[in-house]
């Protein structure tokens, strides 16, 4: 009796941890994840348009949108750049299980300090030097923002998700004040503020922010492969009591960590004003992208050089949302470019339950 009653309250289908994948499946479920997450993309585009020609033309518009001209295919470059920088800084910390959400506000505290500079200094000294003081101060603004979290977490051990959380708000009050103090409360946002900006490599517009993330990007895969610290936050993430046992500094490592994340995302408020054409400053310039790079380095599994082709789908995916949104006059281009990125990325992340687990059936009785 005791047995039957099992057997009736046993679960139908139960999941199973995988183990021994093949490393060719994954690949195919992770594809899979993409098509499909295309499809729908293209399912909605026409369903929203209401029109059943703009499924084809979804895709038309999503290359057009990234490379339909010279122009826009610099400005995918700089956007690839920013949001590669921007990763690239969150990747050492999440290594460490060190969760900093607060990239968008460090790097808005960057680019708060290179306007900051540029306001005052601007047009007052040579352009050069305003250029070196506004990448000190972009720096400075961004390692501030980042170890201030740190140091707490280091000493007294508060949760570093709402702290660093809580200073994005920090940064984004500290902003609208200066552009309050700046307007004098008549605009949300500054005009350009002019001089100070590095306008092109070798006369290509756009491309000195792609070729400074690049040089980082092989930067921090060294740091992290084959020096000894990117050696030793790994095994603080992994253990603390095993990184105290063979004679690591937890605290130094933390705080030196978050220091490297803050200057990164520092350089990354630096080339949103320094590195643009027409430099301003307002508490949404960073659209975003602090958050999108938590989930782009999730993705490439904390690998800056899978992070190279993650970020640069993302930027094809939302810059070719917003094109396809413009020419079919569906609504606000960045709401619906919005949706096409957090549906890519659910369906993708999702995919991942398939690579971790399998769903194991119960069998018949008599099977």
């Amino acid at each position: 009796m005791v047995a039957e009653k099992k057997k009736e309250k046993e679960r139908l289908f139960h999941l199973v941890k995988r183990n021994d994948i093949e490393p060719w499946k994954k690949w195919i479920i992770r594809i899979a994840s993409v098509i499909i997450a295309a499809l729908l993309a293209g399912g909605i585009f026409a369903v929203v348009a209401k029109d059943s020609a703009a499924f084809g033309g979804f895709f038309k518009e999503m290359w057009k949108g990234s490379f339909g001209t010279q122009r826009l295919a610099y400005v995918f470059t700089s956007d690839w750049a920013i949001l590669m920088c921007i990763s690239l800084a969150v990747t050492p910390a999440f290594k460490m299980r060190f969760w900093n959400i607060g990239a968008e506000g460090q790097t808005l505290a960057g680019a708060l300090g290179a306007a900051i500079i540029l306001y005052y200094l601007g047009g007052k000294i040579v352009e050069p030097v305003v250029i070196l003081f506004m990448f000190a101060a972009a720096l400075f603004m961004g390692m501030l923002w980042a170890v201030i979290p740190a140091i707490f977490k280091a000493i007294w051990g508060t949760n570093e998700t709402l702290f660093t959380l809580m200073m994005n708000y920090v940064a984004i009050q500290l902003t609208n004040f200066f552009v309050n103090l700046w307007t004098r409360g008549t605009q949300t946002t500054m005009g350009n503020l002019g001089n100070g900006t590095i306008h092109g490599i070798l006369g290509i517009p756009y491309i000195q922010n792609a070729v400074i993330v690049a040089i980082v990007t092989i930067i921090i895969f060294i740091y992290l492969r084959y020096f000894k610290h990117g050696y030793e936050l790994e095994v603080v993430g992994e253990s603390q009591n095993t990184a105290k046992y063979i004679g690591i500094n937890v605290k130094k490592v933390i705080i030196r960590t978050m220091l490297l994340s803050g200057v990164i995302c520092g350089l990354a408020g630096f080339l949103l004003v320094g590195g643009s054409p027409t430099p301003t400053i307002n508490a949404e310039l960073v659209a975003g992208r602090g958050f999108t790079a938590i989930l782009v380095s999730w993705l490439s599994k904390f690998g800056p050089l899978a992070m190279i082709f993650v970020t640069a789908f993302v930027v094809f995916l939302q810059t070719g949302a917003k094109q396809g949104s413009n020419t079919y006059h569906i609504g606000a281009s960045s709401a619906y470019s919005d949706i096409i990125v957090g549906l890519f990325f659910l369906i993708i992340i999702a995919s991942e339950f398939f690579l971790n687990y399998r769903i194991k059936f119960r069998k018949k009785e008599g099977k």
